[in-house]
């Protein structure tokens, strides 16, 4: 029997590949002569170019880039050379876990160390980008991002206005003309699932505000900001829309995507199946075993698991999910194409321990061969 493992990471505990591999280990224990493969899954957050790197047989580069802070930080993003393609995460260059708690302030944190990777996979000949842009720590609109890539965002002086949010209230003009030239010929493909507008009650600052270190009086200033620097781009540019869904998107980046470059939001989950090929491996499998760390509503609301059970669908193949935790509104899942979901933890211990790798890998192993054990009496 053919088995594909594709689980996304159990983030803080295993990776996508360290989860694939420990449920693998427990089918081969069940069945040493089943025909097992692991891939790795991403659904455009964390772990989406490790996902795409492995299976696209691309690597990782390490550039020093200015972190959202203004200070430099190490981000890492992946080059699939044969097809001119960088795999970018924003938040290894602007993420919000990059700023420590007490120094959360989106009045200042930036996103111009985004568009210097953006610059650095350009010069290493990339003209194709997928861009994972969940978790930044960011209000900027994207500026920053566009500063870098030669924008010019200029205040009533002409000189560039400020990082952060905070600097869009002197923005009176944007300039154009020293972009990077190569940037015409890009095309970036942004993993993206939120559907937030750039302004207003459901903008990026009054919904994701808050957990970037936003005060109510900051939201408020900071949606007239954003306000004002849509306004100013729509004098300029027709395609500035900033009641599109997805504009909203790690602080206004999503809008400045869909402004100033050849852009598409799309499902995250969607370009990594897609990007890796997953179709294929679903078609000749006869169980899919997936998962995350966590199952519950928000899962059957299109995370991984659940788009990797779509696929699935449309051939036929049962999917079993496996999380650290589930919860009752998980019963949603069954309704996107799971099969049948589990919780891998074995006894009552703390989150701690549960979360431990080594525990992690042993509880996930024993489970897939309980379940292996079971789902293997029809093919014999």
């Amino acid at each position: 029997m053919k088995v594909l493992t594709v689980i996304d990471s159990f983030k803080g505990s295993m990776t996508s590949l360290e989860a694939g591999n420990a449920a693998a280990a427990g089918i081969l224990r069940a069945a040493p002569s089943a025909d097992v493969s692991v891939r790795t899954l991403a659904d455009g957050g964390e772990g989406t170019v490790d996902a795409l790197i492995s299976s696209r047989n691309g690597k990782i580069r390490e550039i020093q880039v200015t972190g959202p802070l203004g200070d430099p930080v190490t981000c890492r993003y992946g080059v699939i050379e044969e097809a001119g393609t960088a795999v970018i995460e924003m938040a290894e260059a602007a993420g919000l876990v990059l700023v420590p708690e007490e120094k959360r302030n989106p009045l200042y944190t930036t996103t111009y160390g985004v568009g210097e990777v953006i610059r650095d996979a350009i010069a290493q000949g990339c003209r194709k980008f997928i861009v994972g842009i969940g978790g930044s720590a960011t209000n900027d609109g994207g500026v920053g991002m566009l500063q870098a890539l030669g924008y010019g965002f200029l205040n009533g002086k002409g000189e560039q206005i400020p990082y952060g949010a905070a600097g869009l209230k002197e923005l009176e003009r944007i300039t154009d003309e020293f972009v990077i030239p190569e940037l015409k010929d890009c095309r970036f493909r942004i993993a993206c699932d939120v559907t937030n507008v750039l302004c207003g009650e459901n903008g990026c600052s009054a919904v994701f505000g808050p957990q970037k270190g936003a005060t109510p009086s900051m939201i408020v200033q900071m949606d007239q900001w954003l306000g004002n620097y849509a306004s100013t781009a729509q004098k300029k540019y027709s395609g500035a829309n900033p009641e599109r869904e997805g504009t909203g998107a790690a602080g206004g980046l999503g809008f400045a995507f869909l402004t100033f470059t050849n852009a598409a939001l799309e499902s995250g989950i969607d370009i990594v199946l897609e990007e890796t090929g997953m179709e294929e491996y679903i078609k000749e499998a006869d169980l899919i075993i997936t998962g995350e760390g966590r199952i519950d509503g928000q899962t059957a609301m299109g995370k991984a698991p659940v788009g990797v059970a779509r696929l699935a669908e449309k051939y036929g193949k049962p999917v079993v999910a496996f999380a650290g935790s589930v919860t009752r509104d998980a019963k949603a899942c069954n309704r996107e194409g799971i099969t049948a979901y589990f919780p891998i933890v074995r006894g009552a211990v703390s989150l701690e321990e549960a979360m431990k790798k080594e525990n992690a890998e042993a509880n996930m192993a024993d489970t897939a061969e309980q379940v292996y054990r079971l789902f293997s009496l029809k093919f014999k």
